[in-house]
């Protein structure tokens, strides 16, 4: 005897599975599931239940992102920031979850440990063309301009005159 087709998952068995794979911010999560071709309230229900069952929370999702970039993948507060609003986590919650992970993570050793194996793996390039190239790879690592300079200067004071007169570009797409 032939099987009747399974009904089509409900917004909410949806969102079970992908937040099975991975974490996921609420805005992330209304986008794929009304990409999904599911209704409105039926989106919004299955995500208030996900709240209400403690399956979603943007708090902690920000706050395991980014703890998870900066030990992982070496990320600094900046880049951090920007990627938590591309997932559409506000301002107040993005602030947070960095906070958070700056209680367990510090970001001076980071990059510090970034800048050491940068450093070992460009050792063909002379020290003064080196460093602000350096400078450069941990901006756009998206580390704070201050902090960047302050370390590098430490790690490598015979050559932080090759630092003078560098400065991050405007870049309007970090701006709140």
């Amino acid at each position: 005897m032939p099987r009747s087709p399974a009904p089509p998952p409900t917004a909410y068995q949806r969102a079970l599975r992908r937040l099975a794979r991975r974490d996921h911010s609420v805005a992330e999560l209304r986008r794929a599931l009304l990409g999904r071709g599911h209704e409105e309230g039926e989106v919004e229900a299955a995500l208030e239940r996900l709240h209400r069952e403690r399956y979603l929370d943007d708090a902690g999702f920000a706050e395991r992102f980014a703890r998870s970039r900066m030990a992982h993948e070496g990320h600094g507060r900046l880049r951090i920031r920007q990627d938590l609003r591309q997932r559409g986590v506000d301002r107040g919650t993005t602030e947070s979850g960095i906070a958070g992970a700056l209680r367990e993570v510090d970001e001076g050793a980071l990059v510090d440990g970034l800048a050491r194996r940068y450093w070992r793996q460009h050792a063909a390039v002379e020290p003064p063309r080196r460093l602000p190239r350096l400078w450069a790879f941990l901006l756009r690592r998206g580390f704070a301009h201050g902090l960047v300079r302050d370390r590098l200067s430490a790690l490598w004071p015979r050559w932080k005159d090759a630092l003078e007169g560098l400065e991050p570009a405007d870049d309007p797409g970090r701006a709140w």
